[in-house]
């Protein structure tokens, strides 16, 4: 549970959930698939908690490689894309995906422990199409996937 809490960005006051609870949902794709590349199997699980509820289909591998193959046997609406990982790393992982001919146009978001400038740069400069620091905020999560698979005009 503390790391539930660790991943996410800090609870809002009451005020703030009050008025994110009052206000008007927008509609979210029923059909979408989601990737999540990750090598913290508490962030996967808590990923998936936050996303299954939505009626996301949630794919998950624990490292880059893995992570490639599922993109090019799955085709995903979106990947979320860890950058610290053992072997590939997150960027290395983009690099790849986009030279892909089957996978370049997946819209994949970089998830970060390092909020740093540098990180987010190196991310869109590999070709991610978002960068989310850790702990993460719902709201901006959510944010970013409307977002993208609007694009990917899932919904």
């Amino acid at each position: 549970m503390a790391f539930f809490k660790s991943l996410f960005a800090k609870q809002e006051t009451d005020s703030e959930f009050r008025d994110r609870r009052s206000a008007e949902r927008v509609q979210l794709p029923r059909d979408a698939t989601i990737l999540i590349v990750d090598d913290s199997r508490t962030a996967i699980a808590v990923l998936k908690k936050t996303l299954q509820p939505t009626g996301y289909s949630i794919l998950s591998a624990e490292n880059a490689e893995d992570g490639i193959e599922l993109a090019k046997l799955h085709h995903p609406d979106l990947i979320l894309m860890d950058v610290i990982m053992p072997g590939l790393n997150g960027f290395q992982a983009t690099r790849i995906l986009r030279k892909e001919e089957t996978t370049q146009d997946i819209p994949i978001i970089i998830i970060s422990g390092n909020e740093q400038a540098t990180e987010k740069f190196w991310g869109m400069r590999v070709g991610a199409n978002g960068f989310l620091p850790k702990p993460v905020s719902r709201s901006e999560l959510f944010h970013l996937l409307r977002e993208h698979l609007s694009e990917a005009k899932v919904l």
